[in-house]
């Protein structure tokens, strides 16, 4: 790349890199978005374990201790979209952290004057489902402010790095503050991880621009208009459809996945964890990998070799086992290389979705779009609960990694395959000619 480009630090070289790496601004954010995502891998653990250790809940209680964790995903989203739109992102960000970091810290508290019950913990995880819908849709709104569009995958690309590398150490620690501390009392460093990032978001200078005025639109309209501009607009629309297909089938394969290593492979726990871990190590891989690749083959070609990647190399998980260690490493084999591609492939699509988006549609648009690929995660993982019956576990691995390979016509026949760079500006969008009903 040629050129030279403007911070705070002077006339600097035209490198992505460079740039995201002396944007102060940038670095605050990342620095507690890190932060805060290894807490809340330990929340992941430890908030399950005081259902079931400390508090002797059974597996249907903790089922139900799952469903209202996740059910705001589908039940906020939608209004959330429409009111992150219609306010600025980062005060948004810092309410939904302090309250998070405030619920979290009610457990131990609870614990400490004996009134902690299962009940509880249901309200607390669907709380703590609400305010991290509003914390996710405006922190992906809130970042085109903060860096300029073209280094949006940079950027991105140092957020999945963090992420990834929460998902592979975070569940190790949360374990070991589980033994050392309780499980309560465990959840007292997610809250503090929250606190880091509250001060992170304090600190940035940079002032967030005005929200549009709403002129009195009602809220139905905006949720309506979120999903238009999502489905007539061909790139959002393409990876949309490309995800949920994408999801639905991997929930498939990991739900039986984890059936058929332990009755069939006869894999000890431990050594399932690991060979699962090894896709949030692949992960990192392709988070620090993106950027390079995308500069190396274009936007198009990586974003779809990325995701033949992801949707090609599941169909190794089902093989014919070997011996008992020979398996596990090839199937960890598969699962880093699986972790990468999908990690390259959210780097990219992320950016692309927020380079082509207006500023005052980016919440509806996040909501919407997270709306259609998230409903489509239950739905996978109740077909992988409920085709080995019928099918057996290995034929339902197979049959998921299949339908993997169907998520690639939605971007292969798009306007997202021929991209060779993000687009300069919003209005360089592909419109639909209709948008889907």
């Amino acid at each position: 790349m040629s050129g030279t480009t403007q911070d705070e630090t002077g006339t600097v070289p035209n490198d992505a890199g460079y740039a995201t790496r002396h944007n102060r601004d940038f670095l605050k954010l990342w620095a507690g978005e890190t932060v805060s995502l290894l807490g809340t891998q330990v929340t992941a653990l430890a908030l399950p374990l005081v259902a079931v250790i400390t508090l002797h809940a059974s597996a249907a209680e903790v089922g139900v201790l799952n469903a209202f964790r996740y059910a705001p995903f589908m039940l906020v989203t939608l209004i959330a979209g429409v009111l992150v739109d219609r306010q600025r992102r980062r005060p948004t960000m810092i309410v939904s952290n302090a309250a998070r970091a405030g619920l979290i810290a009610l457990v131990p508290v609870a614990m400490f004057f004996d009134r902690l019950r299962v009940e509880y913990l249901y309200l607390v995880g669907f709380a703590l489902g609400v305010f991290t819908v509003f914390f996710d849709l405006g922190y992906q709104a809130y970042l085109p402010a903060l860096v300029q569009r073209r280094l949006l995958t940079a950027a991105n690309s140092r957020l999945q790095m963090s992420a990834s590398a929460a998902e592979l150490g975070g569940p190790g620690l949360g374990g070991l503050l589980v033994q050392a501390l309780t499980a309560p009392y465990a959840l007292a460093v997610d809250a503090a991880s929250y606190l880091v990032s509250i001060i992170s978001l304090v600190l940035i200078r940079k002032r967030e621009p005005e929200p549009t005025p709403a002129d009195g639109e009602p809220l139905l309209a905006a949720v309506r208009g979120g999903f238009r501009f999502t489905f007539r607009n061909a790139y959002v629309r393409a990876i949309a459809g490309e995800a949920a297909t994408f999801n639905l089938f991997e929930q498939t394969i990991l739900t039986a996945f984890v059936v058929y290593a332990i009755r069939q492979l006869d894999f000890p726990a431990g050594l399932l964890g690991a060979v699962i871990s090894t896709g949030a190590a692949g992960g990192l891989a392709g988070a620090l990998l993106a950027g390079r690749l995308e500069r190396r083959f274009g936007f198009g070609r990586t974003t779809v070799g990325s995701m033949v990647v992801a949707c090609v190399v599941p169909l190794l998980i089902a093989l014919p086992a070997g011996s008992h260690w020979l398996t596990a490493g090839a199937l960890m084999i598969v699962f880093f290389v699986w972790g990468t591609g999908i990690a390259v492939s959210n780097v990219l699509v992320v950016s692309l979705r927020q380079t082509v988006t207006p500023d005052a549609m980016l919440g509806r648009m996040n909501a919407s779009y997270r709306f259609f690929t998230f409903g489509a995660i239950p739905v996978g993982a109740l077909l992988g609960g409920a085709l080995p019956g019928v099918i057996g576990l290995r034929a339902t691995l197979v049959t998921g990694a299949a339908g993997l390979l169907l998520a690639l016509a939605w971007v292969v026949f798009s306007p997202v395959a021929s991209l060779r760079a993000l687009p300069e500006r919003p209005d360089d969008v592909v419109l639909a000619s209709e948008p889907l009903q």
